[in-house]
């Protein structure tokens, strides 16, 4: 592949990260300190200037009001925005509904764009995605619980969620239920769009992650579906499908993870140089002046670009052969990077001591809220059997060990 950057995404890139540095990053102490509805407001003006820049939604179709750029492109967006925690959602293309809008794109019927899609890219209203359950493995999507029964021209939804991101002020949720529960295990669950302000969807809580339950985008809720109806036109995509959908989502979504959590590396080893640079170790020293924290910034520098080239090859992969050609690919970038991430972050707390653990800096934050990385999408542990496997397969095939 060619690593080369166009002019134009290079142009792209630099008012990107222009605007972080001059607009978000001096918001981060009152994110990190103030409820979300004290901050959204703000960030909603900051929205409004990417817009007028042309920079909003840089995933999406640009006839859906998006930039229309391409798998790797996106990617070094989402490095550049990781950079401070609210860069993705200024930007229009967070979590969950960046995933949201692809399966919208793909499986809507015209009055679900109408009602949902459009508002949605536009920024005018949030989504959640709801399939992960308190009592079955969120690695395997085909163990759910939650059912959606048919009743008249009626969908009747009974099930336990959570982790269901960002549900707290979500205008509408995309629910993974069992409809034919006799069909093979790939084929008995099927997508469904709720709206929020339908009875018997019940916001029990924002989950406390780590001690901090949050609000609004940046919250992860528990969600009862107590017979919660929904007309059957509700149903996204063909019924049963609800698994190979939410494998299409979560391949591209990955890339989207990586190069983001790349992103946070990236800050956190500024940080880190800026704290060696500035903090003594001893009369007439300076952390830099270490061996050992000389050695964490050479670490953390190999980590990042190993992983960093590893994601854009998938990105291009993905986006010149396919995502099932990318399969294994998209699962070694998957825990590869989460755990570079993890170990750049630990350097840093470990370096800044004290000041570390406290909210003075963006560290404790990226601690505790991205170490979920190895567990989300997949714990690391799924990813690492599934290409062992693979591998395995393909060798006792070519050498006649099967």
């Amino acid at each position: 592949m060619d690593f080369a950057i166009s002019e134009k995404m290079q142009a792209v890139l630099e008012l990107i990260n222009e605007f972080i540095e001059r607009e978000l990053m001096p918001l981060e102490k009152d994110f990190l300190g103030r409820p979300w509805e004290e901050i959204a407001p703000v960030l909603e003006r900051k929205r409004e200037m990417v817009k007028r820049m042309e920079l909003w939604a840089p995933l999406h179709p640009k006839e859906h009001g998006g930039m229309g750029l391409g798998l790797v492109e996106y990617g070094l967006v989402c490095e550049a925005l990781a950079r401070t925690p609210t860069g993705v959602y200024v930007f229009g293309c967070q979590a969950p509904d960046a995933g949201n809008i692809e399966i919208l794109l793909k499986y809507a019927t015209p009055a679900q764009r109408e009602r949902y899609l459009e508002p949605l890219v536009a920024g005018r209203i949030r989504s959640c995605f709801s399939m992960t359950e308190p009592d079955q493995p969120g690695s395997n999507p085909v163990m759910l619980d939650t059912t959606a029964v048919k009743d008249g021209g009626d969908y009747l939804i009974n099930g336990h969620k959570w982790y269901t991101s960002s549900a707290d002020g979500a205008e509408f949720a995309i629910v993974m239920a069992v409809t034919d529960p006799q069909a093979p295990p790939h084929l008995r669950a099927s997508m469904i769009i709720v709206p929020t302000d339908t009875p018997g969807f019940n916001l029990v809580r924002n989950i406390p992650v780590m001690g901090h339950a949050g609000g609004g985008w940046h919250s992860h809720a528990e969600i009862l579906y107590q017979n919660c109806r929904v007309p059957r036109e509700n149903l996204l995509g063909p019924e049963g499908q609800g698994f190979v959908i939410a494998q299409e989502r979560l391949g591209p979504g990955r890339i989207h993870h990586c190069m983001r959590w790349i992103g946070i590396c990236k800050r956190v080893l500024d940080m880190m140089c800026e704290r060696a640079l500035t903090r003594a170790s001893a009369p007439g020293r300076r952390l830099a002046d270490e061996q050992i924290i000389q050695s964490w910034i050479a670490e953390s520098a190999a980590e990042m670009r190993a992983a960093r080239l590893m994601v854009l090859n998938c990105a291009w992969r993905i986006e010149t052969m396919g995502q099932k050609e990318a399969r294994q690919d998209i699962s070694l970038i998957k825990f590869y990077t989460a755990g570079i991430m993890q170990r750049v972050i630990d350097r840093a707390l470990q370096l800044h001591g004290g000041l570390g653990m406290t909210d003075d800096t963006l560290v404790a934050w990226f601690f505790r809220h991205e170490r979920s990385a190895r567990i989300y999408d997949g714990v690391d542990e799924v990813h690492k059997v599934s290409v062992a496997k693979r591998i395995l397969r393909e060798y006792a095939r070519a050498h006649n060990l099967a």
